[in-house]
This record gives C-alpha cells, structure tokens and sequence, in this order.
C-alpha cells in the first residue's frame, strides 16, 4: 500500500504541477496573440489605431495576469488537498520520508511554479506598459506632425493666395494691352506677371510691397476701363487708379480732382467743382493721357517717364516742359523746386504736392520692379542740400536750437522723398534710434555688405560699439563708398569711405 501511495500518488502531484507550467504557457500564448491581434485590427472606426492598441493590449495583460492567478491558486489548492491526504492514510517511516520528500519536492516545485508565474506576470504587466508608452508616444508624434502639416499649408496657402491676387492684377493690364494692340508692352508685362508672382511668395521688404486701393477705387475700375479704352491708354488702368486712389481714395463726386483740369467744359474750375463721378473720370483719364504723352511714355512699366508724367498731372503739363528743358526729366528734386518757384510767383503757401510721386507709386502694382539701382531719390534730394548748414535740419525736426544734426539731416531727406509717411523709413534724431529701427524690420547690415545709392550708413569712430554719426550712400565706385553727410564740418558735405572701413557700422538698406 505504502508502494502504491508513493510511486502513483507523487506522480500524480507532478502532473498537476505540470499543468500548472502548461497552463502558464497557455497563458503567456494567449497574451501574445492578444497583443498582435489588437495591433492588427481596430476595435471601432471611431478609434484611432493608437487608441486601439492602448486598449486592448491592457485589457489582455489584465487577462493574462488575473487567469494565471487563478490556476496558480487552484492547482495549489489541490496540491494542499493531497498532502493532508498523505498524511492520513499514510505511515511507517519509509512512506513518511518518501511523503516528505514528495512534499518537499511539490512545494519547491510550487515555489518555482509561483516565482515563474510572478515573473510571467510581471513581464507582461512591463510589455503591456512599454507599448502603451511606446502608442502614447507615437499618438503624440503623429498629433504634432500633423500640427506641422497644417501650419506649413497654411503659410503655403497665403503665400500662394498673396501671389494670385498679384498676378490678376497685372494680367488684367496684360488683357488691356492686348486688346490695344501694344505686343511690346505685352512682353514686358509678362516679365512683371512672373517676377510679382515670384516676389509675392517669396517675400518682401517695405520696398517691394504695394499698398492696395480702395474698395471705392475698386468699384470704379469698370468705368475707369471704358474711358480708358476710349482715349486709347487701356493698358494704364493700373496707373489710373493708383492716381485716383492719392487724388481721393474714391471718394467724393470728383473721385479724379479734375475740376480744375483744362478738359472740364461743364462744371466751375474750382477744388471739387465737378459733382458728377462719371464725368470726373472721363475728364481725369484724358488729363493724364496728356501727361503720358508729354513725358513720352512707352509703357506701363517706363517708369522714368512715367514719374515725369504724374508730376505733371499733379502740377499741370507746365512741369513736364520746364522739367525737361532745365533738367532732362523728374526728379523729386526739382519737383520741390518748382513747387517753391510758382507758389512763390502765384503768392500762395505752397503749391502742388512735392511728393506726389512717391505718393502715387504707393498703390501702382508695375511701379515697383526692383532695378538693383538703388534709392535714387534720397540721393538728389541730399546732393541738392551739399554745402547747407543745419538750422533747416534741425528746427524742421522740431528742436528750437542747435543739435548734432546728422540724424535729423537724414530723416528731412527720407521725410522729402515720401517715405517716412509710406513707412519705408523712420524719423530719428539719434543715430542710435535709425539702427534699432532698422534692425526690428530685418533690413540692417553690417560693414562686410556693399551698399546700394541710397542705403543709410552708420559709424561708429570709437569703434567700442556706439553709433556717433550717419549719412546717405551716394554710390559705391573703385571699392569706395561714396556717401553725403549732414553735420559733417558743420555742413551738408561729400566723403568717401572705403569698404569695409573700421569706423563703418553698418548700413540701414532702402531699395527705390
């Protein structure tokens, strides 16, 4: 009996304990093909595959663990069931060595079983962890890629929206100029179409942006058009609108201030005496097909000519002829003087506007085609100031006696051409003042740069970091920069510098 209670009933115990092992790996199997299950397909369409995932692969450690638990404590029961039958129905000294043997043996088995099992159960409980983690993470990545995505489009779409708003402006003076006939200008306006759309998505300073027209201006364009094409100047519709904008914004029964224009017949030749749009159109486009002609304009894009004809619209035909008699054309130089000149002969304040150019490129889309020249226009203007003294500088910008006036020679200069009120420049007295503007809009450059006529060059003549001066870029010749200065002797003066001098800070670039 003792025989048979050892050899069957051990046996016995060791099968039971092997299908605790067996049901464990059972366990561990069933967790694996719940992990790859729950990466392979999604439990809802209204789950994303990281939700998923995170899911079901806790809800199968869960699973795991819990199951291999309950079979770890149901095989331990019996096997406590057993040995308390052992000890009843056994004795004798063999038996009860063999028994305690067998006990010894189940329960180091046991143990081993329960530390497997623990070890089981903690490594699931860590791959269920580490893939949750791992799904948080790439939720996250994928959430943030998608953010970028949608950030970039954007910035695309703008671009891309900024370009095509450009290039319907100037294929509509295209369209015009086909119509009319004018093959030429229709290559050249190609030329801009492509070199706007490329500037627009790429970017531009204050120099190479365009200030839109009105709505009011905008609502005119269809009979700005017709008489345009009545008077034969179609491909100018661009140019006409940018001089009603100035004249009126498109507002007022005289949107082209053409009452006082030599082609009004119907109404008194007085400030807004015309009280009829239609005929303020009518009247206006033929005054400035006049000034056109005049200045021997040959396209949309003739710009020399073109700033002639705009003064002249501004000052009456008189300028053109006079302007080109003394001085071969427009500059805004000699715009000012004759403005001086028939306020004086009339008795009047002023006469005109000195800046209207400036003024009526602010809104003309084929005005502004970089030339790689530079900005001309500070540049007469401060060569017409060389030997002046600096009370006019100075009491201009607002000070009641004298100042280091260098600054303030500059700022008058920017304030004549128009682009201190376009925004294209900054009023400053400090030297210090014009470098931190000019830093802010992303348009400074340090003394390794080569200007352009018309940048604003900065010293510092300590060299310890201070700016103690600042002047005008005339032109850059034979490796000097050639440059005129206020407050320079105590005048307005010429010096040359050459390039990349030590007492040269940087530059403040400006571009016509």
């Amino acid at each position: 009996m003792g025989k048979k209670i050892k050899t069957r009933q051990v046996h016995k115990d060791i099968k039971m304990l092997d299908k605790v092992v067996i049901s464990t790996e059972h366990m561990k199997r069933t967790y694996v093909r719940t992990k790859d299950s729950a990466e392979r397909t999604p439990e809802s369409q209204n789950e994303t595959p990281a939700e998923y995932a995170e899911k079901k692969l806790s809800h199968s450690a869960d699973i795991a663990v819990h199951e291999t638990a309950h079979q770890v404590r149901k095989q331990g029961r019996k096997m406590a069931n057993t040995v308390k039958e052992i000890f009843k129905t056994t004795t004798g000294k063999g038996t009860i060595k063999s028994t305690a043997y067998s006990i010894k043996t189940a329960e180091h088995t046991a143990r081993m079983t329960i530390k497997t099992t623990q070890k089981s159960e903690k490594a699931a409980q860590t791959a269920a962890s580490t893939s949750i983690k791992m799904t948080k993470k790439a939720a996250v990545a994928a959430k943030q890629a998608v953010r970028a995505t949608e950030q970039t489009a954007r910035t695309v779409a703008h671009a891309t929206i900024t370009s095509v708003k450009a290039i319907i402006v100037a294929t509509k003076a295209m369209i015009a100029a086909i119509v009319a006939g004018g093959w030429i200008a229709v290559l050249v306006l190609i030329i801009v179409i492509l070199f706007g759309g490329i500037l627009c998505i790429t970017g531009g300073d204050n120099s190479s942006t365009v200030n839109p027209v009105s709505a009011e201006v905008e609502a005119y364009e269809p009979v700005i058009r017709q008489y345009a094409n009545q008077y034969g100047i179609a491909e100018y519709v661009e140019l006409i609108k940018a001089v009603m904008m100035q004249e009126s914004g498109g507002r007022g029964s005289d949107p082209m201030q053409s009452s006082e224009g030599g082609f009004n017949t119907r109404y008194p030749r007085k400030p807004n005496g015309i009280t009829d749009p239609d005929y303020s159109i009518r009247c206006g486009v033929q005054e400035l097909k006049a000034a056109l002609a005049s200045a021997e304009v040959e396209s949309p894009i003739d710009m020399e000519h073109i700033k002639l004809a705009l003064q002249g619209y501004n000052f009456g035909n008189s300028y053109i002829s006079w302007a080109k008699r003394n001085y071969g054309g427009y500059t805004i130089a000699n715009a000012a003087e004759f403005s001086d000149m028939k306020a004086a002969e009339l008795g009047w304040k002023s006469y005109g506007d000195k800046q209207y150019v400036p003024h009526v490129l602010r809104y003309y889309s084929l005005g502004r085609i970089p030339t790689g020249m530079g900005s001309q226009a500070i540049v007469q203007i401060a060569l017409a100031q060389e030997g002046n003294r600096g009370d006019v500088y100075w009491s201009w910008y607002g000070f009641h006696s004298r100042v280091e006036w260098c600054a303030c020679f500059v700022s008058w200069c920017a304030d004549q051409c128009g682009y201190i009120e376009s925004g294209a420049m900054p009023k400053f007295s400090l030297c210090s003042a014009g470098v931190d503007w000019f830093e802010r809009k992303g348009q400074f450059r340090d003394a390794s740069y080569v200007p352009a006529p018309g940048d604003i060059i900065f010293f510092d003549w300590g060299n310890d970091g201070s700016i103690n001066h600042v002047g005008i870029v005339e032109s850059v010749t034979g490796g000097k920069v050639n440059t005129i200065e206020g407050n320079s002797g105590d005048k307005c003066a010429r010096r040359s510098y050459s390039i990349g001098n030590s007492s040269i800070y940087g530059y403040g670039c400006l571009c016509d």
